[in-house]
């Protein structure tokens, strides 16, 4: 592997994760001519490359020839096709392999390529679009030091990653950042409806309430302390914020969070048996 910018090449490199990654190595300064981006549609490559500049094929195997590290950026379901034909192509070579795909465990993917290879799980979550992207890592014993570190490097180029020590970890960051956008968006959305159904314009319901959520998301990172203490400097005893927040606490909010949360990991688990055949 090339020390300071290995060959990268996306399978699946014109769709939208797989986009947003390359988009983000490419403005932080990752030379574009290490980067190669795969896929079938030919019109959506042409214009993939216009816009990044970097190479494109949709020869899956030519790509990968001198590729230092493989990035698979395709749905679950392929995902076993795709790798037993790479794999003829891969032996007596490590490339570094990385995989967006969910519920697929790491004993499938060495079955299925080969057992030598260091592989890394990665969970990115779709915030990752507009480089504020959260992104769970897992890897054994096989991935070096070394190639942990360009793994991170790669999903750092759209937001912040964290490396889990089980593999099981990966379904814990899934329910708490891999689904978790889709969370905030329904919470968001009843916020909408509600003020647009109680008068307000919905256009503008949506102004306010997209903000809001942008502004106390900014303030929590930026503060030194913690979100539940943030909370408490919006109420005043009385006041109209501890009126709603006691609603949300009699309707049992924290225990619908924790039940969804859980209801979410068990399923990437349940995934996960599904697709490891």
């Amino acid at each position: 592997m090339s020390a300071e910018n290995p060959k990268i090449v996306f399978i699946g490199g014109a769709g939208n994760m797989a986009g947003a990654v390359i988009g983000g190595l490419v403005a932080s300064g990752y030379p574009a001519d290490k980067i190669v981006a795969t896929g079938r549609d030919e019109a959506k490559l042409n214009a993939f490359a216009e816009s990044h500049g970097v190479a494109t094929s949709n020869d899956n195997l030519a790509a990968i020839a001198d590729a230092d590290v493989i990035v698979l950026s395709v749905k679950p379901q392929v995902m076993r096709e795709l790798l037993e034909g790479l794999r003829p192509h891969l032996v007596g070579r490590q490339p570094l392999v990385i995989t967006f795909a969910a519920g697929i465990p790491l004993d499938a993917y060495h079955r299925w390529m080969g057992e030598q290879l260091p592989i890394v799980r990665a969970m990115p979550n779709t915030p990752a679009l507009v480089q504020t992207g959260v992104t769970g890592l897992y890897a054994d014993s096989k991935v070096s030091e070394e190639q942990r570190a360009t793994a991170e490097r790669i999903v750092g180029a759209v937001g912040i990653s964290l490396w889990v020590d089980e593999e099981r970890g990966i379904d814990q960051v899934i329910a708490v950042a891999g689904s978790a956008p889709a969370y905030f968006f329904q919470f968001m959305e009843s916020m909408i409806n509600a003020a647009s159904d109680r008068g307000l314009a919905r256009a503008d319901a949506e102004r306010l309430v997209l903000q809001t959520a942008l502004g106390a998301a900014k303030l929590a990172v930026a503060s030194d302390v913690d979100v539940a203490q943030l909370k408490r400097n919006v109420m005043s005893p009385g006041g109209t914020t501890e009126r709603a927040v006691q609603r949300f606490e009699q309707g049992g909010l924290a225990q619908l969070v924790a039940d969804a949360m859980r209801d979410c990991e068990e399923r990437a688990a349940e995934m996960a048996k599904e697709l490891d055949r």
